[in-house]
C-alpha cells in the first residue's frame, strides 16, 4: 500500500495534474516548493520528481544581458501547454546502476564523486537506452528528457533574471568556475569536479542545480537561433543545458545554450529526466 499525505489546501486542488496521486507514486505531497511525488526504482533507489505546471515564459535572453550569445535568441513568448514531472536532481550515480548495472561516471567513489553525485561520461544515446529501461519501472506514464523549452522554463522558474537566484551566482550556490564570474562579479572556489546533487540549493520550483555541476542532455536537434525553431534542425546535434563545474559562470545561464554530438561522452555532461502524465492537464 502506497503512503500518501493529506494535503488541505485550495491552491492545491487548482495546481494539483489531473492525475494525482501517480499511479507510480509510492509517497506524495505538497511543499514550499510545490507539488512533488517519489520514484521507488527497486530495491530501494528513490528519485523525487516535482509537477511542473503549465505556463507561459520569455524563452532565451534580451539583447542587454550581460555575456547573451546570438544563438540565445530572438527572445519570445512560450506556452508550455502541458504538465510534466521533472526529476528534481540530475540522475545520480545510485540510480543509473540501478537501472542499468553499470557505472560510467569518472567522479565514482574511488575517484572523489559517490553513488549521490551526478551520473556523467553518458552520451544522449547512452541516455535513451536509461529512458528505455527506466521505462519498465513506470509503465503508466511515459519517460524521456525534457524538450529545450521545458528544461529553461523549469530553470527558470517565474524568475527573468540571468539565473533563478537572481542577477548573478556565486560557487556557494552554485558548482562552476570560480575563476571566471559572470559580470564583474569576484573570483571565487573553483572545485575542479562535481558534487552531490543536492550539496548545493535549489530554484524556486525546488529543482537542484538546474545551474552548473553537469550539462544536461535535452531531447530537441540543435538550431542555431529560435527563428529556426520551426526548422529541422541538425540532427547530428543535441541540446546541452546548464552550464557544469568545468565551464564559467556566463554558460550557467538559464539562456545560455550548448550542443554536442549525440555519441559524444564527457566528464561534465549529465541529465535529468522527465515523466509524463497519462492523463494531462493543459491551459
Amino acid at each position: 500500500m502506497r503512503h500518501g499525505e493529506q494535503i488541505a489546501s485550495a491552491e492545491f486542488a487548482v495546481r494539483a495534474p489531473a492525475e494525482f496521486p501517480p499511479p507510480w507514486a509510492q509517497r506524495w505531497g505538497y511543499d514550499g516548493y510545490g507539488i512533488w511525488a517519489d520514484l521507488c526504482v527497486p530495491p530501494a533507489v528513490v528519485q523525487r520528481l516535482r509537477w511542473i505546471e503549465p505556463g507561459r515564459f520569455m524563452m532565451g535572453s534580451p539583447k542587454h544581458e550581460a555575456e547573451r550569445n546570438d544563438n540565445e535568441g530572438p527572445q519570445h513568448l512560450v506556452t508550455i501547454n502541458t504538465g510534466f514531472w521533472l526529476a528534481d536532481t540530475a540522475c545520480t550515480q545510485e540510480l543509473w546502476q540501478t537501472v542499468m548495472g553499470n557505472n560510467p561516471a569518472y567522479f565514482h567513489a574511488r575517484n572523489k564523486g559517490g553513488p549521490q553525485h551526478p551520473l556523467e561520461q553518458v552520451s544522449w544515446l547512452d541516455v535513451q537506452e536509461f529512458l528505455a529501461a527506466l521505462q519498465k519501472h513506470v509503465q503508466e506514464a511515459p519517460v524521456s528528457l525534457p524538450t529545450e523549452a521545458e528544461w529553461e522554463y523549469a530553470c527558470r522558474a517565474d524568475t527573468t533574471t540571468p539565473f533563478s537566484f537572481g542577477e548573478n551566482i556565486h560557487p556557494q550556490k552554485v558548482n562552476y568556475i570560480g575563476n571566471h564570474p559572470y559580470a564583474g562579479a569576484k573570483k571565487g572556489l573553483y572545485r575542479q569536479q562535481t558534487v552531490a546533487v543536492k550539496a548545493l540549493p535549489a530554484n524556486p520550483w525546488g529543482l537542484y542545480q538546474m545551474h552548473g555541476n553537469v550539462w544536461e542532455w535535452c531531447e530537441d536537434v540543435w538550431r542555431e537561433n529560435y527563428a529556426q525553431a520551426h526548422d529541422a534542425g541538425d540532427k547530428d546535434l543535441r541540446v546541452l543545458r546548464g552550464g557544469s563545474w568545468s565551464s564559467g559562470a556566463q554558460h550557467a545561464r538559464s539562456a545560455f545554450r550548448n550542443r554536442s554530438g549525440p555519441g559524444r561522452r564527457y566528464y561534465f555532461v549529465g541529465f535529468r529526466f522527465v515523466l509524463r502524465s497519462s492523463r494531462p492537464l493543459g491551459l
